[in-house]
């Protein structure tokens, strides 16, 4: 996809290329024609050693110097555009904007209660619970004699990935689980169908919404996916798009619980691609070509964002890159 100023192709910066939202995303923009930038904060990241990209390594977004290090990164390279594939990233990518889009690269965020609504599990919890939204009950460790004494789940609260998620089966085990985790939350357990909704959400609000089951999940990622249609999903979905104000690309979380209190129960909300989108656009939407017309002002096809229900995407693990006489 070119630039129709220059006719030249966009140069794209992608973050996080060492998890498969970021790593995916790459690989998809260079199908599109796009030049990639991949940039991850470890040396290790697969992304990095993808072939035709410019692979840069960054700061960790908790180090204090990370705002400054991608300011000279993107000085430096002059992309186009950042496309994060890290949320602890994005509060810092906010108060870049100004500074970034000085020097021509685009982003593309909501504002910073949006950001802070998915970034942060507890604050989420909240704005659902505020809308009357269906959500698992969402505590903080001072309050767990108000969690339910069934299974439970301890998670970092700023967490991504599923990293650091522990279940458990009373109040005393989250107890002692909490003093593991660090800064974490208490959810209630939900059984059911776990399901992704990949959704792109234009400048004025419309928003495209794409429904798959999580088949398979490994590590917090959907190895198995498959489309479906659901109305009610569908509604509960937009419900928390708008609730919480978000743009762009993003995925919402949740289960298909029949016979429960509750029949959907939405658990969190990415501001990023998921890590299945490929199935998305297996199924026939145009999501991150989509997403590119969004991102640089321009209008958004919502009728290329269609998609086939009962459409089976199955990832696996790959040898990407062998490399020797490298010292340890």
């Amino acid at each position: 996809m070119t630039d129709a100023t220059s006719a030249r192709p966009w140069r794209i910066l992608v973050t996080g290329v060492g998890g498969a939202p970021g790593l995916d995303v790459a690989r998809r923009l260079m199908a599109l024609g796009c030049e990639v930038v991949a940039a991850d904060s470890d040396p290790h990241a697969i992304g990095l050693r993808l072939s035709d990209v410019t692979a840069r390594v960054t700061m960790p977004a908790y180090r204090a110097d990370y705002a400054a290090s991608m300011l000279r990164l993107c000085t430096e390279l002059r992309p186009d555009a950042v496309v994060s594939a890290v949320e602890q990233e994005l509060p810092h990518l906010f108060g870049l904007c100004r500074a970034l889009a000085d020097l021509g690269v685009a982003l593309w965020l909501p504002g910073l209660p949006a950001i802070t609504a998915c970034t942060d599990k507890a604050r989420f919890a909240e704005v659902l619970a505020d809308h009357g939204i269906p959500a698992p009950c969402t505590v903080l460790p001072d309050q767990l004699g108000q969690a339910p004494d069934g299974p439970l789940i301890v998670k970092p609260r700023r967490g991504q990935g599923a990293k650091d998620v522990i279940c458990c089966d009373t109040r005393a085990q989250a107890a002692v689980l909490c003093e593991l985790v660090a800064d974490p939350i208490v959810q209630e357990w939900v059984s059911g169908r776990e399901f992704t909704a990949d959704c792109l959400v234009d400048r004025v609000g419309q928003a495209s919404v794409i429904l798959r089951f999580r088949l398979v999940v490994k590590g917090g990622l959907a190895m198995v996916s498959q489309t479906f249609d659901d109305a009610e999903v569908e509604r509960q979905v937009r419900a928390v798009l708008a609730a919480t104000g978000l743009v762009g690309a993003c995925c919402v979380q949740g289960f298909l619980c029949e016979g429960g209190p509750h029949r959907v129960v939405i658990t969190e909300a990415n501001l990023r691609f998921a890590g299945g989108f490929p199935a998305a656009e297996a199924a026939g939407a145009d999501l991150v070509g989509q997403y590119l017309n969004g991102l640089f002002g321009h209008r958004i096809d919502h009728d290329r964002l269609r998609y086939r229900p009962a459409v089976r995407l199955t990832k696996s693990y790959e040898t990407l890159a062998v490399t020797e006489g490298i010292t340890p």
